[in-house]
């Protein structure tokens, strides 16, 4: 397990790879109802295999940056720390567009531990790859703060 002050004598190194998780079109239509997002580049099957330039339907770019919880929840955890929260991003790039039946999996990279009040401020690169592309799908700048 990791600890704080391990960590910080870290900063620039890649802590933690997630699994894969494959992106199926359920997900992706569960996504879209919850965001009232349904461009029918990520939910019409057929016509984004016939007028989509990726010959597929594509997960949204938010569904995609959302699933950094899921995996920095599964990793990202040190000990002595009670309460984990997504204080925010910094930066945010979709780089690449990700096809229904994907899978994708996160890099994390630490870049910052800063002292707050009740704990810590931890900085991290995401990195989401897609198997088997070269180019990410997503890299994120998160801001999260463990409370001790």
């Amino acid at each position: 397990m990791l600890t704080i002050e391990t960590l910080r004598h870290r900063i620039g190194e890649e802590i933690a790879v997630s699994d894969w998780l494959e992106i199926d079109q359920n997900r992706v239509n569960l996504f879209a109802d919850a965001t009232d997002d349904h461009q029918w580049i990520h939910v019409d099957v057929e016509r984004a295999r016939e007028e989509s330039p990726y010959g597929a339907p594509i997960a949204h770019g938010f569904l995609t940056l959302s699933l950094l919880a899921r995996f920095s929840g599964q990793l990202l955890r040190a000990e002595g720390v009670k309460l984990g929260l997504n204080y925010g991003l910094d930066r945010v790039r979709f780089i690449t567009p990700v096809r229904v039946g994907s899978r994708l999996r996160a890099r994390f990279t630490l870049t910052g531990i800063t002292d707050v009040e009740g704990g810590v401020q931890v900085s991290w690169t995401a990195t989401v790859e897609i198997e088997g592309i070269d180019k990410p799908a997503c890299v994120a700048q998160m801001l999260v703060r463990w409370l001790v």
